[in-house]
């Protein structure tokens, strides 16, 4: 398969139209999208991601109005986050409408949507006239991606077309907030921090470590974010072990950067998370075998790129 790339949303619409795939950015990452209502062209999507049929996927709407067409209710808090984060970064888990096909939510009786608010994910979702089911679009278990670069290198000639956009602005994928359960949960820490999130619906939580939530969300259940190069999370800078076949990256310089094969200092913790995963694939282009990532606060942005450090790490 020839995969095709373009700068037109309206062209990549034509594609899911076909009944096929296309990946498109998003102001997360990379999206790898097909017509929500057929299970054929979603099916698709699993096969050139090499994706476990139990990872339920995201429908991205165009806006509010599809929701209707992908959710049977909308509780209220929904709605109030809905007006807050639509469009953003935040994704809900909603009653599924009967309509959803289950191997888009893996069999189960919610589904997760979101609206995008990266301007040609916008045009490209308005073009295809239909909800798309989309996660991210990679092979499945390599770190996200935020380039289309990044994508071709997963899928090229697995996919037939890839909408071109430049790198993602925010670099780390949607929160993923349970709204079905009382209060809402956050089953998938994001680029909409826990404490914006409250200030919507105060009583909204982080879900317990012991609580059975992980199947509604994607990203959550299986090995994710993980280069080829082991991942090695560290407190400190100077907890990192200087070598040529060693990448760092943190908020801190480490002792001696210029012994290491690859670093990077982030000036904020939003500058880091952006950069992460294009980092990660940059270090195992490199060949390097070791990559320390420093860990952040968990106030704000910081828990949601902790735990794809920590993701990372556990392989």
């Amino acid at each position: 398969m020839t995969t095709e790339r373009t700068t037109s949303p309206e062209h990549a619409a034509v594609w899911i139209r076909r009944g096929e795939v296309v990946a498109f950015p998003t102001e997360t990452v990379y999206g790898l999208g097909a017509d929500a209502f057929q299970s054929d062209a979603v099916q698709k999507i699993f096969e050139a991601k090499g994706r476990p049929s139990d990872n339920p996927l995201i429908v991205h709407v165009a806006d509010r109005a599809q929701v209707a067409e992908v959710a049977a209710s909308v509780p209220e808090p929904a709605r109030r986050l809905m007006q807050a984060f639509f469009p953003g970064p935040l994704t809900l888990i909603l009653p599924k409408h009967p309509r959803v096909p289950d191997v888009v939510t893996a069999g189960l009786d919610t589904v997760g949507v979101r609206m995008p608010r990266h301007p040609i994910a916008q045009a490209f979702l308005a073009a295809c006239s239909t909800p798309v089911a989309a996660p991210s679009a990679n092979r499945s278990g390599r770190p996200s991606p935020t380039t289309w670069e990044a994508v071709a290198a997963d899928l090229d000639g697995r996919i037939p077309c890839i909408l071109q956009g430049g790198r993602t602005p925010t670099g780390l994928e949607s929160t993923v907030v349970d709204v079905t359960q009382t209060p809402p949960v956050v089953l998938r820490p994001g680029s909409v921090p826990l404490e914006a999130l409250q200030e919507i619906v105060p009583d909204g939580r982080m879900a317990d470590t012991a609580e059975d939530q992980t199947a509604r969300s994607p990203g959550t259940q299986h090995r994710h974010y993980a280069p080829t190069a082991r991942v090695r999370c560290v407190r400190r800078a100077a907890e990192a072990v200087p070598e040529a076949s060693a990448a760092y990256i943190g908020t801190e310089s480490p002792p001696d950067p210029s012994s290491f094969g690859l670093v990077h200092v982030a000036p904020s913790v939003e500058a880091y998370a952006r950069e992460v995963f294009h980092f990660f694939r940059t270090a195992d282009d490199r060949d390097c075998r070791t990559i320390y990532a420093q860990v952040v606060g968990e106030e704000g942005l910081g828990r949601a790129l902790n735990d794809r450090l920590r993701r990372a790490e556990a392989r």
